[in-house]
């Protein structure tokens, strides 16, 4: 088949299918060989912990504490820039007003902004809220994507050609673009959205502009629903979410993708899209979405989900990769680094309880308790376990989005929206402090041989 023949570009022909067998049988590796050379499989030990790459001024994720000499597991903690997550959210909710431009602040600059400075850097971003002329209706609406990471990482990249100084490195002019993206990047989401649901949804299309006087939450669930109106705790637990998923730490899979391109001196949008396609990955920022799905699964297959007998048989049966994807995981529970308990984890399930009560969503709320407190036991059951586990970040964010009517193609990209903020500070850190290409090594296993001319063959 040659190329003007093939008319479906989709399409995975015969000679596909053969051709990957062939490059699969050449391409596996023994996974004993890992343990031979004493390589760490996704730079991790172990226990879990992260191969050092680096250092960072900007955040820190602690699970483990030394205890009579040893490390052991304890409950995680999450600082951005040595002030924790948890004194960060419970000021802004004690006082009423969103935190999520106080800690994009705080993650740029080193230190908490006074009341001046915060007045001042909310104007700033606000005034970078607004995307070029036409943008929308050049770039957003026409080919519009069925998959919203793609079409945000394009609308990245084509801001590309709208910069006059796109390859300028300098900190200035970096910081400039960082705080543009970080201010248009619920725009590009939302509209993103609209562009979808009403070209591949056949819905009306609306778009609204950002208004200068909300807070970036506030602003995406205006720019999102029709009448634009939404309550105070809805922003707020949109607030929160935006705070918990805005840094956490170099290591994570999008933010370490951030400083590898960063090193390598190439533009800021070419680094900001890498970290979304990362982003886009179910391993990192999918999670949630598979949370929700897993959750109408289980509410279709057990009949009285108050039983916690029967919860628990099917739980085993998704633990056995028998129920649901078949995958063996059960979504939302587990991390990396995490053993005994995810701090954002913790914040999130009160307010996300508070939303559930507003909004008659009790009983569910109550579900996913109930599964809080029975997964690690079964994991434990049936896995080899060499660290604690508990549920994650992505076990309540979903429930919230899905409980405030977010759509489900947006839940990826607001992840996107807080930690475009931590990806700038990562990026401006790696240009300031490191000048130097990131080249770890790979061990060829491969024997050397003679090359055999094709008439040979």
């Amino acid at each position: 088949m040659n190329a003007q023949e093939i008319r479906n570009y989709s399409e995975i022909t015969e000679e596909m299918y053969e051709l990957a067998d062939l490059s699969s049988q050449n391409t596996k590796i023994d996974p004993s060989l890992y343990a031979k050379f004493d390589v760490k499989r996704g730079l991790r030990d172990l226990d879990g912990s992260g191969v050092l790459a680096g250092l960072t001024s900007i955040s820190e994720v602690t699970a483990r504490e030394m205890v009579d000499g040893r490390l052991v597991p304890c409950d995680g903690r999450l600082y951005y820039r040595g002030i924790s997550v948890n004194d960060l959210t419970n000021a802004c909710l004690a006082e009423g007003r969103p935190g999520f431009e106080e800690t994009v602040y705080l993650l740029l600059f080193g230190n908490l902004p006074d009341k001046a400075q915060l007045k001042s850097f909310t104007k700033l971003l606000s005034g970078y809220r607004s995307l070029p002329p036409s943008f929308v209706r050049d770039v957003i609406m026409k080919a519009p994507s069925r998959d919203m990471m793609n079409a945000l990482s394009r609308s990245v990249l084509t801001m590309y050609s709208y910069d006059e100084n796109p390859d300028d490195t300098s900190i200035p002019n970096v910081l400039r673009q960082c705080l543009q993206l970080i201010s248009v990047f619920p725009l590009l989401s939302v509209y993103g959205y609209h562009a979808y649901d009403h070209y591949h949804n056949g819905n009306s299309l609306f778009i609204h502009a950002p208004d200068p006087k909300y807070s970036t939450a506030e602003n995406i669930l205006h720019l999102l629903r029709p009448d634009s109106s939404f309550t105070a705790l809805e922003a707020a637990v949109l607030d929160v979410a935006l705070i918990l998923h805005a840094e956490h730490g170099g290591g994570n899979n999008s933010t370490f993708t951030t400083r590898v391109v960063s090193s390598s001196g190439t533009d800021t949008y070419s680094a900001i899209s890498a970290a979304l396609g990362s982003l886009k990955g179910p391993k990192h920022g999918g999670a949630n979405i598979k949370v929700v799905r897993m959750f109408e699964d289980i509410k279709e297959n057990v009949r009285d989900y108050s039983d916690e007998e029967e919860l628990a048989a099917y739980l085993n049966k998704i633990v056995c990769k028998e129920a649901f994807d078949k995958t063996g995981l059960i979504y939302g529970v587990g991390h990396a680094v995490y053993s005994v308990s995810d701090p954002r984890a913790c914040i999130f399930r009160s307010l996300v309880e508070k939303l559930a009560a507003e909004k008659g969503r009790e009983d569910e709320f109550k579900l996913y308790r109930t599964v809080e407190n029975l997964a690690p036991q079964i994991i434990a059951e049936h896995r080899r376990m060499y660290k604690g586990v508990s549920i994650n970040v992505d076990f309540y964010s979903g429930l919230a989005y899905d409980i405030l009517g977010l759509p489900a193609e947006l839940y990826t990209p607001l992840f996107a929206i807080a930690r475009v903020a931590g990806w700038s500070a990562h990026r401006l850190e790696e240009l300031i402090g490191s000048n130097k290409i990131m080249r770890p090594a790979y061990k060829e296993i491969t024997s050397t041989r003679a090359y055999i001319p094709l008439s040979e063959r």
